[in-house]
């Protein structure tokens, strides 16, 4: 199915694009919550990429649609995005969360109860958060979303050599940051 999705896309944008989204919405909203570590923050991106897709699309001409490598361009918007939002965010004043009232109980799960059920997920997207910006987004890209070394460097911007170097540091860092455990 995404072999001709280039193809189909240079064809007819506007039939063949919803297509584009249930191929990649996993990988794309993935590498937005292992990015951002927030949920709501992944989701938001994720939408906001796709359309920035779709709107460049719109601008492009046949032949370069139909040469498109969507996935590593796909994944090069949203890292971008986060980048974007990221440079944002460090401009703007912090923000003070109201105090929750207790006692109240709304049916939602709360921070304890997702922690201790998402354990494995946590544990490893609060260690990804501890590794350089493009170490992280290296071993997400590689090991969370499976890109081959080829489109992990086209998405990065780097040679292949440099994305493996990256994917190879952060694994040994995050070895690192794992305790021993005690037998």
């Amino acid at each position: 199915m995404t072999d001709d999705l280039p193809l189909r896309l240079s064809q007819d944008l506007e039939e063949a694009f919803p297509d584009v989204v249930s191929a990649y919405q996993h990988a794309v909203f993935t590498v937005a919550l292992r990015m951002s570590a927030q949920p709501e923050d992944a989701a938001d991106i994720s939408a906001e990429a796709f359309l920035r897709a779709y709107t460049a699309l719109r601008g492009y001409p046949p032949q370069r649609i139909g040469q498109l490598q969507l996935r590593p361009w796909l994944l090069t918007i949203v890292l971008n995005l986060l980048r974007n939002e990221a440079r944002a965010a460090s401009r703007r004043p912090a923000e003070v969360g109201l105090v929750a009232v207790s006692g109240v109980d709304d049916g939602r799960e709360g921070p304890a109860e997702h922690a201790q059920r998402h354990d494995g997920q946590a544990r490893l997207g609060g260690l990804l958060t501890g590794l350089a910006e493009p170490q992280r987004t290296a071993v997400v890209l590689r090991h969370v979303v499976g890109l081959p070394y080829a489109e992990l460097a086209a998405v990065m911007g780097c040679p292949e050599g440099t994305a493996k170097s990256h994917v190879t540091r952060g694994l040994h860092r995050l070895r690192s940051m794992i305790p021993e455990e005690t037998t």
